[in-house]
């Protein structure tokens, strides 16, 4: 077995892996706090990286029946949320392609500053 490779997507503001401190997405591709998953309050976000997908499956949800793929932790595995494939409804549309993080998994923490140093 080879090594994994994890991409870093920077920013100030970064959410990572509870479990292993792997760093999935930051703040800027943040799009609402306002969902829920099966540990509580979940986030949806355009842009995650280093996450493992699920095969797609078929559920039916608080907002209707959607395609979705579960996501995990490339580097220790552990589920994270979900992504929307599919939206049965046309209101639902804008969450395709789009990437559910539950709160309960994930941690948040200090990045860096990309604009420090431009003066």
């Amino acid at each position: 077995m080879g090594r994994i490779f994890l991409d870093h997507i920077g920013g100030s503001r970064l959410f990572s892996c509870a479990a292993c401190d792997t760093i999935l997405t930051n703040r800027r591709e943040l799009i609402s706090t306002r969902f829920t998953g099966a540990t509580g309050r979940a986030f949806l976000f355009h842009r995650v990286v280093n996450l493992n997908y699920s095969d797609v499956q078929d559920r039916v949800m608080l907002t209707g029946r959607h395609m979705v793929r579960d996501v995990s932790c490339k580097n220790c595995n552990t589920k994270l949320g979900w992504v929307y494939e599919f939206a049965l409804e046309e209101t639902q549309r804008y969450k395709e392609g789009r990437v559910i993080l539950e709160r309960a998994l994930v941690t948040e923490s200090d990045g860096i500053d990309e604009h420090m140093g431009d003066d």
